[in-house]
């Protein structure tokens, strides 16, 4: 693999910075990955961060095996187009909240009452943030 393999270009962050759900998967041993809708966000220096509860399914088995993947694609109506960033994932109990507030920012209208009440519940909530660090990255565009 190249030193570049593992990075997203400024073409993927662009890419990656449209309001889009990602769809995560964790390591599960015997069991198929059970891919997950989620928010994401991609950082200036190539990882993917979403947030989560401290207690989820998800950060109990990625505590056993910290190997997860995302896929994102474009929608339906557009040309086909994905990335998929795989890697180990470091949980991080900083900035969940933060991050939460960027995301519902970007994937919902926060005038609408009741996406802020939605908001204002999550922010309730203890958050936690899990971090993909890149280590294969796969991407088509037709």
């Amino acid at each position: 693999m190249s030193p570049d393999a593992a990075r997203l270009t400024a073409d993927d962050l662009e890419f990656l910075a449209r309001p889009l759900h990602g769809f995560l998967s964790v390591a599960t041993g015997p069991q198929p990955p059970q891919p997950r809708p989620v928010w994401f966000e991609a950082t200036p220096d190539g990882a993917i961060q979403l947030f989560t509860g401290p207690d989820t399914l998800k950060v109990r088995r990625l505590g056993r095996d910290p190997r997860a993947s995302i896929v994102v694609a474009a929608p339906a109506t557009e040309r086909e187009r994905w990335i998929a960033v795989a890697g180990r994932t470091t949980i991080e109990p900083d900035g969940g909240h933060d991050l939460a507030k960027r995301l519902a920012a970007r994937y919902w209208d926060l005038g609408d009452p009741l996406r802020q009440g939605d908001l204002d519940e999550i922010l309730g909530r203890d958050q936690v943030r899990v971090v993909i660090h890149p280590e294969t990255i796969s991407r088509y565009a037709y």
